[in-house]
């Protein structure tokens, strides 16, 4: 855990402003949920909640969905990929989530999307994740070459596992 060195008193309703370079360091929005743990040394730690779900089940779907539709699969929430390694979202997937449709690249003349900072990989299908009319983060499959394109069954995988994590959320 690393000092910030920023105090913070508490109001006389039990609340505490979190200063918004750290939210904006950390991508804290207005309404984000945050999870609060204690310990028996009297640190309150404050986490983002992911309503997408528990990393280790997530990286078993995106498993599942990877060996049966071919591609990498990728499941995010709505800030890092948490399937693999802990990426951040680019504008580019936000825009797609934040519009609540499946993008499907259909053609090799589609616009490329690269949907993960520093990840070379294409997206070919992106499906966002809706719980309660709540954008929580999308299932995509993503590929390295060139002239790839969505499959049939990369489409629907995409979507039925967005459709089950946002069941679950």
């Amino acid at each position: 855990m690393k000092a910030t060195g920023i105090v913070r008193r508490i109001d006389d309703l039990g609340r505490v402003v979190i200063p918004k370079e750290i939210r904006r360091t950390m991508k804290i929005r207005e309404g984000d949920p945050l999870e609060i743990y204690t310990n028996a040394d009297g640190e309150v730690i404050f986490k983002k909640y992911s309503p997408v779900g528990e990393t280790q089940s997530v990286k078993e779907l995106a498993e599942a969905l990877s060996k049966v539709g071919g591609g990498t699969a990728v499941i995010c929430d709505r800030d890092a990929a948490i399937s693999q390694k802990g990426e951040y979202l680019t504008q580019a997937l936000e825009n797609v989530m934040e519009n609540r449709q499946t993008y499907v690249r259909k053609t090799t003349n589609d616009k490329q999307m690269l949907p993960l900072e520093g990840v070379d990989k294409i997206a070919v299908v992106a499906a966002p994740i809706i719980s309660d009319g709540d954008v929580n983060g999308a299932v995509m499959f993503l590929s390295d070459g060139v002239g790839e394109t969505a499959t049939p069954e990369q489409t629907s995988l995409a979507k039925a596992a967005a459709i089950y994590l946002g069941l679950r959320a």
